[in-house]
């Protein structure tokens, strides 16, 4: 669905579809350009959907998925159930018709739409100002018009632009609330600028009077500013899904015939058979028929170490086969595979993630019927009643309105974002959009990923122990074997005699026997390398070693044996170590009153050695990726507001179903998009940093919206005339500089925040 360029529009699609037959609920995105709506088949169609969507002004194509929220990897239709959900999503531009300039476009064709509005506003709006009764007094002197034109036709053709082309949207939208009968943003906007508008055009033209064209200017021209700072960081949320689908390969090897045969993974069928060459990718879920090696699942399961895999283990499609050959049997394709319901949970929680309704739209609906009905009560309280003359009455009405109007109100809350926006990027945490700050800000649970998020994501060796040899010898000899290894234990190793500064003799003879460990000779000495049951199956014994490699084992360490000409010499502990501000992180959680709970996919031990380094009590281990979005939608059921800090494809779910998603920068693609909230410095100390900055954000917001509802309040009756006759009133030009002095404490205010203490 295109065209919902402003989050308060989803309540006119919503109003439109929820008052069909059929219709059982329905949520519109504007974040995802979809409207998600749940019917009865036999009453409506996924036709009549879209049929009605279009009538509200909006372009769009319609999917149905039975059972669930739009699947994105399914093409075909199945036959409905009872109730089905259909997903209303934005046309392609191919498809695109002209609905207020926005529908088919891109978001980052939106963004790029209002950022030319807004240029133009701003380009015609200083003239204007210039020109105006406010210029004049600034300048101290009238400047003289272009050809001797009128000052107020030079005003008028300067606002043009403004009017017909920067504020078109404006009047489009409201345009579409009134038809559905809601009255939000859009329609404050465009009542503000439309009665500056025209009843300056008739001070212009046909009647005696002040024009106030620099009002108008400067609302839309404010207005603008905000909602392409918007558009902009909602623009890429929808790439989680395609980062997604592209971990798959486009290529499978299948075995057909006898003859190896490369195509499409798409075409890959159930039962058929694989042929998996090290370091090529799963194309799809599968079982292992003949071969061993280890794979790398990290960026499904989140598993920082290597899976061995022997016939009758599982595959996951999109993993990365690191060492042996495998042969193997397709056991889910399509959208049947792993890979793909993490697509459908990612897709799912956006959709069903309702945002934050906004402090100002709550305040917009009753701001739009004090305009309205005040001007026009005060309209007719000064012609009717007291008797005014009628251009006398109609200046008090257009003053209540002037001084209605929604600048300050427009500039409380896209102020305060972007100065919160803004001191998060000096400290590398990007917000994606203001929901952001608003979900920060309510956060009184972080859900913390073990792996890339309080540690590393890269394997380390902890600890050496010796029977009879040196530690730097014992190290020298396996570093010297495993840098013939392409293992990821292998480079811990290498990576740890080159940080002791030792030199490397050549190895010769190397093999390697997958999922068991690694042999050669080393200055004429036999080098053994791997787990315990290789050392046995070449008749080595390691009894001498056993208490303290349990001891390591049972902590979660992986640990790795060495002998030397048939008898054991030592052994290497392996494991992922914990961020260096990873336990100053958790400290600055808790001073915020804020719970922290670990969760990973590892196996347990390895969890609570982690958390109790950190000082995590609570710890959820050997979590599924599918488990984790429903864990946190648990902790969210329980009245809890969560935040998930996660770097891996199998934290996208639970980025996407938390209340803020926060992603590591040095983390997946995937994990960035889906996040709301991205940590570019890959430090978890700032996930504490980031609610600070949302909390202090929203305090600035709803100061703001205070003032601005407050101003408004106190002006009102001012603006009425109910103090003329104290010799008190305003008109409209002083309204215009009055509401421009509101939205100038409004920004100072915000400004403020750049004060704010993030530790």
């Amino acid at each position: 669905m295109g065209g919902l360029h402003y989050a308060s529009e989803k309540d006119v699609v919503e109003r439109v579809l929820d008052r069909r037959p059929g219709v059982l609920a329905v949520s519109a995105n504007p974040v995802a350009q979809t409207a998600t709506v749940e019917f009865d088949p036999g009453r409506t169609s996924v036709d009549e959907l879209t049929r009605w969507v279009e009538e509200c002004g909006y372009h769009c194509s319609g999917r149905s998925v039975p059972g669930h929220v739009c699947d994105p990897l399914a093409e075909e239709r199945r036959d409905a159930p009872v109730h089905e959900h259909a997903a209303i999503e934005r046309a392609d531009e191919a498809h695109g018709h002209g609905h207020g300039g926005h529908a088919g476009m891109s978001m980052d064709e939106m963004a790029r739409d209002l950022r030319n509005r807004f240029v133009v506003a701003l380009a015609f709006a200083i003239p204007i100002a210039l020109w105006s009764p406010l210029g004049e007094s600034l300048l101290g002197r009238e400047l003289p018009t272009p050809f001797g034109l009128d000052a107020d036709l030079w005003q008028f053709l300067l606002a043009l632009p403004v009017v017909l082309y920067s504020s078109a949207i404006f009047f489009t939208g409201a345009w579409r609330a009134l038809r559905a009968r809601t009255l939000d943003m859009m329609v404050l906007v465009a009542v503000a600028i439309g009665t500056a508008f025209a009843y300056s055009v008739a001070v212009t033209f046909f009647i005696e009077g002040e024009v106030f064209y620099e009002a108008a200017a400067f609302l839309a021209t404010f207005v603008l500013l905000g909602h392409w700072f918007e558009m902009r960081a909602r623009g890429g949320a929808n790439d989680a899904i395609r980062a997604l689908l592209d971990l798959a390969p486009p290529k499978a090897l299948v075995l057909r015939d006898g003859r190896e045969v490369e195509v499409p993974t798409a075409e890959v069928e159930v039962g058929e058979a694989l042929l998996i060459r090290p370091g090529a990718k799963v194309p799809v879920d599968a079982e292992v028929v003949e071969g061993e090696s280890s794979v790398d699942e990290s960026m499904v399961t989140g598993e920082s170490l290597p899976v061995e895999k022997r016939p009758g283990d599982g595959l996951v499609g999109a993993t990365i086969n690191r060492q042996g050959t495998l042969r193997a049997r397709a056991v889910a394709v399509g959208s049947d595979t792993a890979l793909a319901q993490i697509v459908k949970l990612v897709q799912e929680a956006q959709n069903s993630k309702a945002p934050a309704q906004r402090l100002a739209d709550r305040a917009a609906f009753w701001l739009v019927l004090v305009a309205l009905v005040g001007g026009l009560i005060t309209f007719l309280v000064w012609f009717a009643v007291v008797g005014a003359e009628f251009l006398d009455a109609l200046l008090f009405a257009i003053t209540v309105v002037v001084i209605t109007c929604p600048d300050a109100l427009g500039l409380a809350t896209p102020t305060a974002i972007m100065v919160g926006t803004g001191l998060g990027a000096q400290r590398g945490i990007l917000f994606k959009n203001a929901i952001a700050l608003e979900h920060a800000a309510s956060i009184d649970t972080v859900v913390l990923d073990k792996t890339g998020t309080l540690t590393r994501g890269e394997p380390e060796v902890e600890e050496i122990a010796t029977t009879g040899i040196a530690q730097d010898d014992l190290l020298r000899l396996a570093a010297a074997v495993e840098r013939e290894s392409e293992h990821p234990l292998a480079e811990a190793v290498v990576v740890a005699a080159r940080e002791r500064g030792l030199d490397l003799p050549r190895a010769e003879s190397f093999e390697a026997v997958s999922g068991k460990g690694v042999t050669a000779l080393v200055e004429g000495r036999r080098v053994l390398l791997g787990n315990r049951a290789f050392l046995k199956g070449k008749g080595v014994s390691v009894d001498r070693l056993r208490e303290r490699s349990d001891e390591l084992a049972g902590s979660g360490r992986t640990v790795v044996y060495l002998a030397l000409d048939g008898t054991s010499a030592g052994l290497l502990a392996i494991a992922d170590k914990p961020r260096e501000t990873a336990v100053e992180a958790v400290r600055s959680l808790e001073e915020l009153g804020i719970r922290t709970v670990m969760l990973t996919g590892d196996n347990r031990q390895t969890a609570e050695r982690i958390a109790g380094t950190l000082g995590i009590e609570e710890v959820l281990a050997e979590v599924l990726p599918a488990d984790k979005a429903a864990t946190i939608a648990e902790l969210q059921s329980a009245g809890h507001k969560v935040a998930m800090v996660g770097d891996g494809v199998n934290d996208a779910p639970a980025l996407a179903q938390a209340d803020a998603g926060m992603a590591i920068g040095a983390g997946t693609d995937v994990a960035i998009e889906t996040a709301d909230v991205v940590l570019m410095h890959s430090d978890p100390l700032d996930v504490a940093a980031a609610v600070t900055i949302g909390r202090g954000t929203v305090r600035k917001m709803r100061q703001n919206l205070g003032w601005a509802i407050g101003y408004n309040s106190l002006a009102l009756p001012i603006a009425a005339g109910v103090f003329e006759p104290w010799g008190l009133t305003l008109r409209p030009e002083i309204a215009a500089i009055s509401m421009s002095g509101s939205s100038v404490l409004v920004a100072v205010n915000a400004l403020l925040l750049k004060r704010l203490e993030l530790g």
